[in-house]
C-alpha cells in the first residue's frame, strides 16, 4: 500500500487567531509583531496585509512604512497555544501518526486510516471543515507519498487550500518550481545554486550527484534526493522536549541594571509555568544576552537539584547576569534564558528539612500563580517585584 501523507498548516495563524478573537478585526490588515515604534520583526500577517509587501521576519517599522493602516497587535503566546491544541485534537481525530511541526502545522500520516472516507481528498476536506468549524480558522493541506512533497503542496495552495500529487506525479510536479520551493534551500543555497546555473528544482534534480554533495555536503544529498520526489521519512510522534527557552528584544540598547533584572523576572515566570505545565524540572539554567554589536553570549550553570520553582529559576540566572555585567559594560538588546537537563517533576520531601518546605510552599504559590493567569490572563496578577521598570 502506497503511503499517504498530509501536510497540514493553518493560515497567517496569529493573525487569523487575532480576527476570531475580535471579529472587527476581520477584512483588515493585521500585523502581529508588537509597537512599530519600538524594535521588533513581524511575526504573523493577515492575508490583508500580505499585498503591502508585508511578511514576517520583516522589521515592524518597515511594515509600518509599507502600510500605515495596518492595525499592529502584540504577540498573545497564550491565545495561540489554546487554539493550537485544539487543532492537534482535531488532527489526532483522523490518525494517530502525527507530527507537529510547531504550533501551527503538522504531518498526518492516513495510510490506515482513511476510512470511512472514499478518498483522501475527502478526508483533507472532513479535516478542513472541522477546522473551520471548530475554531473558524482555515488551513491549507497538502497530501502526497512522501513529506517534502506534501509540505511544498501545501503551500502551493494557500491560503485554504486543497492539493494532492498523486503517487508518480513527483517529478512532473517538482520540475517547474523554483528551488526556494524546496524545504532548506534558504537564500544562501539559492545563491549557490544559482551560480551553478540552477534555478528550477528539476534542474536541481538533473543535476549529477556528486557535484551537488561536493559543493553542499551531506545536506546537498538530502537536497538532491527531495529534488527527485524521493523522501522515505517516517511521520514521526512528538518527542519529549529537551530544553525550554524564552528571550526579549529591547525597544533600545540598554545597561539599565534594574530594567534588566525585570525583564530576566518576566521571562522566569513564563519559562517556569511553562516547565510545571510539562510537569517538569530543569537541572540547568542558561542565558543568553546580545550586545548591541550584535556579539552574543551565553552563560550556564548546572543546579545542584533540578526545579522549576520561579524562585530558584531567576535566582540562578540573575546571578548569571549579574557575573557577566561585571565582566563587561556594554549595551544589551537582547536578553534570554533557557533550561534544560528535564525531569519528571514529583520527588518525595524529607521530613525535618525546612529549606524543601519553603521551597514546595512557593511551587504552591507558583501554580497558584499559574492558574489565575490562564483564567484570566497573564497580567491579571503579579508579585510585587514583577512590576516592569520603565526603560528611560
Amino acid at each position: 500500500m502506497a503511503r499517504c501523507i498530509f501536510h497540514i498548516d493553518l493560515d497567517a495563524f496569529f493573525a487569523s487567531v487575532e480576527q476570531v478573537h475580535n471579529p472587527e478585526l476581520k477584512g483588515k490588515p493585521v500585523v502581529v509583531g508588537g509597537d512599530p515604534n519600538r524594535r521588533g520583526v513581524v511575526s504573523s500577517a493577515s492575508y490583508e496585509a500580505r499585498p503591502y509587501g508585508i511578511h514576517a521576519g520583516m522589521p515592524l517599522s518597515q511594515a509600518r512604512r509599507f502600510c500605515p493602516q495596518a492595525i499592529f497587535l502584540q504577540v498573545n503566546f497564550n491565545r495561540y497555544q489554546q487554539a493550537s491544541a485544539k487543532f492537534m485534537k482535531i488532527l489526532t481525530d483522523f490518525s494517530p501518526i502525527i507530527e507537529p511541526l510547531g504550533i501551527d502545522e503538522a504531518y498526518l500520516d492516513v495510510t490506515e486510516y482513511q476510512q470511512p472516507y472514499h478518498s483522501h481528498e475527502q478526508m483533507a476536506s472532513a479535516i478542513k471543515e472541522r477546522i473551520n468549524k471548530e475554531l473558524n480558522l482555515t488551513a491549507s493541506v497538502g497530501i502526497s507519498a512522501c513529506k517534502v512533497i506534501a509540505k511544498i503542496a501545501s503551500d502551493l495552495c494557500k491560503p485554504d487550500g486543497l492539493l494532492e500529487i498523486a503517487p508518480g506525479k513527483e517529478r512532473d510536479f517538482l520540475t517547474p518550481l523554483p528551488v526556494s520551493k524546496l524545504p532548506g534551500v534558504g537564500k544562501k543555497t539559492e545563491q549557490a545554486l544559482k551560480e551553478m546555473g540552477i534555478t528550477t528544482i528539476g534542474e536541481l534534480a538533473s543535476c549529477p550527484l556528486e557535484e551537488i554533495r561536493k559543493t553542499f555536503g551531506m545536506s546537498g544529498i538530502a537536497m538532491h534526493r527531495y529534488a527527485n520526489g524521493i523522501d522515505d521519512r517516517l511521520v514521526e510522534l512528538p518527542s519529549e522536549p529537551k530544553s525550554i527557552n524564552h528571550q526579549i528584544t529591547f525597544a533600545h540598547d540598554t545597561l539599565d541594571r534594574h530594567f534588566l533584572e525585570s525583564s530576566l523576572r518576566e521571562l522566569c515566570n513564563e519559562l517556569s509555568d511553562g516547565l510545571r505545565s510539562r510537569n517538569k524540572q530543569a537541572g540547568c539554567i542558561a542565558i543568553k544576552l546580545r550586545y548591541a554589536d550584535f556579539e552574543t553570549i551565553t552563560r550556564q550553570v548546572s543546579l545542584t537539584e533540578a526545579s522549576n520553582a520561579t524562585q530558584v529559576i531567576f535566582t540562578t540566572a540573575l546571578q548569571l547576569l549579574n557575573k557577566t555585567l561585571r565582566e563587561r559594560q556594554k549595551p544589551i538588546r537582547l536578553i534570554g534564558i533557557k533550561v534544560s537537563t528535564l525531569t519528571g517533576r514529583e520527588k518525595q520531601l524529607p521530613l525535618f528539612d525546612p529549606t524543601e518546605f519553603r521551597t514546595e510552599k512557593q511551587r504552591r504559590l507558583d501554580n497558584a500563580i499559574a492558574q489565575i493567569r490562564r483564567k484570566y490572563s497573564a497580567t491579571s496578577i503579579k508579585r510585587g517585584n514583577d512590576i516592569p521598570i520603565k526603560n528611560l
